[in-house]
């Protein structure tokens, strides 16, 4: 939750006032504590830690995540659809697949997310770029917002013309308006 790419998006969309809260799925907390570097929780345990913290907020919530943060809160979406606090889904550069492997798809449950969902994607991003998720059949309420020569951390190379802070400010802006929308 503290990386900079994290940081940076979340304080631009507080400047943009909109309230923001971050928290750690189970395994970063313990990286933190212990300095060990472990995997991932399972799947319910980490939808489950979603869900506590959409619960434990007292107004509607657009969940936004990067990487499996983002395939987390479309799952959560898509799983429990009547969660009443839950009006919209943000995906920072959104794993389509895992890397190397483009035939091992994740998008199945995304049909099943009832609220709006936006993912911010760089074009050549290795966990699904442009040319494979443009063959995918996606939602056609879903909207992908893509970032020129952008890998999955939405990093284009010093060649492209673009800098990592223009696509940042971009996110943000997107994310800002998307947000926005998701409350009217």
């Amino acid at each position: 939750m503290d990386s900079d790419f994290m940081q940076t998006v979340a304080e631009g969309l507080a400047q943009n006032g909109i309230k923001v809260i971050r928290f750690e799925f189970p395994y970063m907390q313990e990286r933190r504590e212990s300095g060990k570097k472990r995997p991932p929780n399972r799947q319910p345990e980490l939808l489950e830690s979603f869900e506590a913290v959409l619960n434990s907020q007292n107004r509607p919530c657009v969940l936004i995540g990067k990487s499996m943060g983002g395939r987390m809160a479309s799952l959560l979406a898509a799983q429990s659809p009547k969660l009443e606090k839950l009006v919209g889904v943000m995906a920072l550069g959104y794993p389509f697949h895992p890397q190397g492997k483009p035939e091992k798809l994740r998008i199945e449950h995304l049909p099943d997310v009832q609220v709006p969902m936006a993912i911010v994607q760089g074009t050549r991003d290795a966990l699904g770029n442009q040319e494979e998720v443009r063959q995918m059949d996606l939602p056609k309420s879903l909207h992908i917002e893509w970032l020129e020569d952008g890998d999955h951390d939405l990093k284009p190379r010093v060649k492209s013309g673009f800098t990592h802070q223009q696509h940042l400010d971009r996110t943000i802006a997107f994310c800002a308006d998307f947000i926005k929308r998701c409350y009217s």
